[in-house]
């Protein structure tokens, strides 16, 4: 296995930030603290987190709707990303982009987007800017199931291929694309079948096993470093709550669900990392209650922060 103890833990503490982090937004959206929506990836953090943990430093990420497990995986900020949602001026984007626009460029973070399939084509670009510039790094495109059947797939993943770009195209298959099932829109059975026609080498991953998604990813980052990408890598997880706080889930049935549950990648997790002897039970405990105490703290900083003047509504809007 080639994943070290250290990294593991880290892993674990992130995917754990994760879940509570999204546990503590779903209260605060139904007590009205939290405004616009939200699309929640509890259930999805063993395919979110360790995705963006195998790349390194300087590799870029773009990311979608359900961005926070791959935003808190890169290790954001999360007083500044606690504070977006509420609306607060210390927001990563001063509080105007909320739960669907959250951007950190500084730790490689190109953007969380609210456009289905809109990073398929943005990470085509930066991945061109790597290979113009010779840096030799690369780009994670992180995208769902729904977003393979737009234009912007094939565009991307087309023109991609045709000029060799370092881009991992990352589809987190949820199985569902809002309340469609992707088997009722879709005539193959993966989306990583959909490689083959376009010249590229892909990869299927259990996104409930987090080692077994580190593996691939850095399998797929050493292909792109190579000059031998883009790669498409899909990782076949579900999300336990609805698409967003809308949702009522009737096209689903509990049993499903709670099928789903039985297999939490992060209790998977933290019982490898308990029968490797990387850590004890008191030690994960003493873990888990570090990462309470972060996610209060950033429910602190958000709720004492300031809201954003008027005087900044037209900033970050126009170019000069």
């Amino acid at each position: 296995m080639s994943i070290s103890k250290e990294i593991m833990l880290e892993m674990y503490k992130r995917m754990d930030q994760v879940r509570k982090f999204e546990e503590k937004v779903s209260e605060f959206f139904a007590k009205g603290m939290i405004h616009g929506t939200t699309h929640l990836s509890i259930g999805q953090e063993a395919s979110g987190v360790p995705a963006v943990m195998a790349l390194e430093d300087g590799d870029l990420v773009t990311l979608t709707h359900r961005g926070h497990a791959m935003s808190i995986g890169m290790g954001i900020d999360l007083n500044k990303m606690m504070a977006e949602l509420m609306g607060k001026a210390t927001g990563f984007c001063k509080g105007k982009g909320g739960s669907m626009h959250i951007v950190d460029v500084d730790s490689g973070n190109l953007g969380s987007n609210g456009v289905v399939g809109g990073g398929l084509t943005l990470a085509p670009g930066a991945a061109l800017t790597q290979k113009y510039k010779k840096t030799g790094k690369i780009v994670l495109c992180s995208f769902g199931d729904g977003a393979s059947n737009e234009g912007s797939f094939h565009e991307g993943v087309n023109l991609s291929s045709v000029w060799k770009l370092p881009v991992i195209f990352y589809c987190e298959n949820n199985l569902y694309g809002m309340s469609t099932p992707h088997t009722k829109v879709m005539n193959v059975k993966n989306v990583a079948d959909r490689a083959s026609s376009y010249g590229i080498q892909s990869f299927i991953v259990d996104g409930y096993d987090a080692v077994a998604v580190y593996e691939t990813v850095k399998k797929a980052a050493e292909i792109c470093r190579k000059g031998e990408g883009p790669v498409l890598v899909e990782a076949k997880t579900y999300r336990w709550a609805g698409h967003s706080k809308s949702d009522k889930n009737l096209y689903r049935t509990q049993e499903e669900i709670d099928s789903w549950k039985e297999k939490d990648g992060l209790i998977k997790l933290r019982n490898k990392i308990l029968e490797l002897g990387y850590a004890s039970e008191e030690e994960l405990q003493a873990l888990e209650l570090e990462v309470e105490k972060i996610i209060e703290e950033a429910v602190e900083f958000g709720m004492n922060s300031p809201e954003p003047s008027l005087d900044i509504l037209e900033e970050d809007i126009y170019a000069d």
